[in-house]
């Protein structure tokens, strides 16, 4: 790992930086960055909660089995209207 910047070396990046953008831009930049850093984290993470999630049985919620209900309303009234148009 003898890529890796030694103390001097994160001194001189750190003034270059500070030279680059400013002191009144370093907070936003570090805030940017911190917030990327965990947006990356939590979008690995949900990948694996995703799959995890897909493998389970979906679960119906109260909205959910009242739309399944009135569907099976709506086509048991079709199937009347239709009996009686045939007649």
């Amino acid at each position: 790992m003898g890529f890796l910047p030694k103390g001097t070396e994160w001194i001189i990046i750190l003034v270059i930086v500070l030279v680059i953008f400013g002191p009144k831009n370093l907070p936003k930049l570090g805030a940017s960055l911190g917030k990327t850093v965990k947006n990356l984290r939590e979008g690995m993470q949900g990948d694996d909660e995703a799959t995890a999630e897909e493998s389970e049985a979906p679960v119906e919620d109260e909205n959910d089995a009242k739309i399944r209900e009135l569907e099976e309303q709506l086509a048991e009234a079709k199937k009347k209207k239709e009996g009686q148009d045939a007649e």
